[in-house]
């Protein structure tokens, strides 16, 4: 079976991502052989319904499963109509969630696992300080914010029990790979502005 992962890597050994209209690329993967293809994903940075666009991408592509850590309601509805099953898989690498669902020990949902504009809540601002790198804020939309926007107030603490330790590793992963590539990205957008 061909299927497409969504993954913050090129290869089988990077971690699934959470997201999939804009995780970086999708890993298609064959099941029987673990041959594989990373693609990079061209609905990343759309402004929107970068869902759609994706799910009609890797149904063009002859996928007949995906796996991913979220997907939405836009997105769902075009894979569903493909006819391509949607599994969850919250962590790990691609090679883990392919032989997780090979296993039968992933998720299959039958609805979206989000609601509607789910991976849009961060936008990304310069910041005025130069405290920890290039000053990360919440934005309240997908965009850029320009330079010396004000950056919203943080939200209070959440009341939801504390994550397990391996939740917490897992986050701390992505959060490392999140951060390398704002690294990328802020150091492309600083040649790009020389140019």
């Amino acid at each position: 079976m061909r299927v497409a992962v969504s993954s913050n890597g090129n290869d089988l050994s990077a971690p699934v991502s959470p997201l999939f209209g804009r995780c970086p690329t999708y890993v298609f993967v064959n099941t029987d052989t673990l041959e594989f293809e990373a693609l990079p994903n061209p609905a990343v940075s759309a402004p929107g319904g970068a869902g759609i666009q994706a799910a009609q991408m890797i149904a063009n592509r002859g996928a007949q499963a995906v796996i991913t850590g979220n997907v939405g309601p836009n997105a769902f509805g075009v894979l569903a109509s493909a006819g391509i099953q949607i599994y969850l898989a919250q962590s790990g690498t691609v090679q883990q969630a392919v032989e997780g669902l090979k296993a039968g020990r992933l998720e299959c949902i039958s609805s979206p696992s989000t609601g509607m504009h789910a991976g849009m809540g961060m936008g990304m601002g310069r910041g005025m300080g130069r405290g920890m790198g290039r000053g990360m804020g919440q934005g309240t939309g997908g965009g850029w914010a320009s330079y010396g926007a004000a950056v919203p107030p943080t939200p209070p603490p959440s009341t939801a029990p504390a994550p397990s330790q391996a939740g917490l590793g897992d986050l701390k992963a992505q959060m490392k790979e999140l951060r390398h590539q704002l690294a990328q990205i802020w150091d492309r957008l600083d040649r790009l502005e020389k140019e």
